[in-house]
């Protein structure tokens, strides 16, 4: 799970990780009372900011207005204008695509005076089972395009389970990015702090993009990214609260509300698949056979009319779709029940119409596999049965171009 930046600061500052002052908007009015709120701790200059799920703000552009999606303002009145160039506007980034995403808040915030911006980044490594906190003097810039251009200008730290962060380990990560003397201090508070926030909060990733040191040799969050594993939301009350579903796939959402794992592609095979690595090497196969999967989508162990006929529904509200490939492995599940469950939810009238000119593949393999294939091709549908993985996929791939 994903949440805004301002989320993102406030929840960092319960674990004394040092963030710029700043306020949340919702409307113009709001912008204007949280400059003014600013303005009486001291601030002269402001920094706003849409709030989207999305990278890249700072150089994306507003469709109608044109506006940047980070605006420094050198007054309240500024601010103001700011604001009412954003909200309600679509901003397009180099994540979001030519799509967008509606501006619906804002972060007003202290326009701190920068000497110099840093990267820092926690996340897991599942290569060694170990958190790796990584640092960069390359702050403000995409930590991809550090990785693939110099790499060596990324110093890591790999934290071993069970144990806090070492000291000795943050003050390499501080020396690392040439701080001396109190913002090398304040460094090393900085990234004990991130690294306990990241443990506590049940976080899946932290980038600190950039971190800043300012002319009163401070160490600051400039901004925050921080996405949370789904499965420990549920001892995460106050975290899943934060979640904002404006900024999710409708289908994402509605397939979590059907306990399914769906995520939408840019393909137009449509998949439906019992388990996360079967799904994968399903995919895999439709791309070595000339297609493109337009979605992945996990059924789980149990699949049964009801999930089938979730999946098919979720599946068919893509218009991208041209054709289904169904790749069920029966172990926890008997493969003519599934047969059964797809027979049923095929002659479903609402998924009847929309499987028209959407032909479908199923391959089952495993329990009564063979009593399964008998189901489909006695059942006078408009349902072709395969055997082999490479088989469905091929077959997948002639329909498509038929």
């Amino acid at each position: 799970m994903n949440i805004h930046e301002y989320q993102a600061k406030e929840l960092l500052k319960q674990y004394q990780v040092a963030v710029p002052d700043g306020v949340s908007a919702f409307t113009v009015d709001d912008a204007v009372k949280a400059a003014e709120e600013l303005e009486k701790k001291g601030a002269t200059l402001f920094v706003v900011k849409a709030q989207i799920h999305a990278g890249g703000r700072g150089k994306g552009r507003t469709k109608s207005s044109g506006a940047k999606g980070v605006i420094l303002a050198k007054s309240v009145e500024e601010v103001k204008e700011a604001a009412e160039s954003l909200l309600g506007d679509t901003l397009v980034t180099v994540q979001t695509g030519e799509a967008g995403k509606k501006v619906e808040r804002l972060y007003i915030t202290d326009g701190v005076d920068i000497e110099q911006e840093y990267y820092v980044g926690i996340t897991l490594d599942r290569t060694r089972n170990q958190n790796v906190i990584m640092v960069s003097t390359e702050g403000g810039v995409e930590i991809e395009k550090v990785a693939e251009e110099t790499p060596e200008k990324i110093v890591k730290e790999w934290v071993e389970p069970g144990l806090p962060l070492q000291a000795n380990q943050a003050r390499r990560l501080a020396f690392a990015l040439g701080l001396s003397g109190e913002p090398f201090k304040k460094a090393v508070r900085f990234i004990a702090a991130l690294h306990k926030a990241f443990e506590a909060t049940d976080a899946s990733i932290i980038e600190i993009n950039p971190l800043a040191l300012t002319g009163s040799n401070d160490v600051v969050a400039l901004d925050a990214k921080m996405n949370f594993d789904d499965n420990a939301l549920y001892r995460q009350k106050a975290i899943a609260e934060m979640r904002d579903e404006s900024e999710e796939d409708p289908l994402e959402l509605e397939a979590d509300a059907s306990d399914l794992n769906y995520i939408k592609l840019d393909g137009n095979v449509g998949c439906m698949v019992n388990g996360a690595g079967l799904a994968m090497a399903t995919m895999d196969m439709i791309k070595l056979a000339g297609g493109e999967p337009a979605n992945f989508l996990d059924v789980g162990g149990t699949a049964n009319v009801d999930t089938v006929r979730n999946g098919f529904r979720i599946i068919l509200q893509d218009p991208s779709v041209e054709a289904i490939l169904i790749n069920i492995f029966g172990g926890i599940v008997r493969c003519d029940r599934v047969a059964g469950g797809i027979i049923e939810a095929v002659k479903d009238p609402a998924i009847i119409k929309k499987l028209e000119n959407v032909p479908i593949i199923v391959r089952l393999q495993g329990t009564n596999a063979d009593e399964g294939k008998e189901l489909i091709d006695q059942s006078g549908l408009n349902v072709i049965s395969a055997v082999l993985l490479k088989e469905a996929a091929e077959e997948v791939t002639r329909a498509i171009s038929a």
